[in-house]
């Protein structure tokens, strides 16, 4: 059975995550029943690069499928998105791959944005596609704590309780905040990201950008493995997953 690769497209706002999980409506579900048309209408398990929360969104996900029909790149790509509407999924690309190639496990590298509307009135056009914060944020600030925060580090202090992973040693590659107007932009990036580790991180940086904490407080959180030290977990609705990266990337048929 030929293997293909999908990079994905999704508004999570009406989704329970990327996994299946019992009745509720996920992208996996979505996309799956999608694609059993196309494997002699028995429903084929998509491998997704990131498990994505509820509410969380994506612009280049990746996942991997395999399929009964061997079709063009193209005719995937285009009957996937004539099954998925209505729902807010769609595959911008499609590639053949190797079978034994792995969406999740071949992966060398995740990125992950959260936006931050940081003014008094409430958003319209960014409802959940952004976490809306009243008071003002010092952006210089909050990326000065992140850059203490950038390397390899047990990061206990900023994973969920409910994180499954053996280990909390990650290597954080990029943590960086810019202001863009009237929004604060975290960009994370790393091979892998522990549960609600990127969420985790910007609650505990908004603290530093409301001046209720000093720059150092972060690191000193970190250093402490104590989740109950740091920061709110900031809510789903700013994230999105940017990308998955891999070597070679697969040849996209867009």
């Amino acid at each position: 059975m030929p293997r293909y690769a999908l990079l994905l497209e999704f508004d999570g706002t009406n989704f329970c995550g990327w996994q299946r999980q019992g009745a509720l409506l996920s992208v996996q579900q979505v996309l799956e029943e999608a694609a059993a048309p196309l494997n002699h209408g028995i429903t084929p398990t998509a491998t997704g690069a990131g498990r994505t929360d509820a509410g969380v969104h994506a612009e280049g996900a990746v996942a991997n499928l395999d399929l009964a029909l061997d079709l063009p790149p193209e005719r995937v790509r285009d009957a996937l998105n004539f099954r998925t509407q209505p729902h807010p999924v769609v595959v911008r690309a499609v590639a053949r791959v190797a079978p034994d190639w792995s969406a999740r496990f071949d992966c060398l590298g995740r990125g992950y944005r959260y936006r931050i509307l940081n003014r008094p009135a409430r958003p319209a056009l960014a409802a959940a596609k952004a976490w809306h914060v009243k008071r003002p944020l010092d952006a210089a600030a909050m990326h000065a704590a992140a850059q203490t925060l950038v390397g390899r580090h047990d990061f206990s202090a900023y994973r969920a309780a409910a994180c499954q992973a053996k280990s909390a040693l990650r290597t954080l590659d990029v943590l960086d905040v810019a202001r863009c107007g009237e929004e604060v932009v975290i960009t994370a990036e790393a091979r892998s990201f522990l549960h609600h580790q990127v969420r985790n991180l910007v609650g505990t940086l908004v603290e530093v950008g409301q001046g209720r904490r000093p720059v150092p407080w972060p690191r000193q959180v970190l250093e402490g493995l104590d989740r109950a030290r740091a920061g709110q977990t900031a809510p789903p609705d700013g994230l999105t997953f940017r990308f998955a990266r891999y070597d070679p990337e697969p040849a996209w048929s867009r």
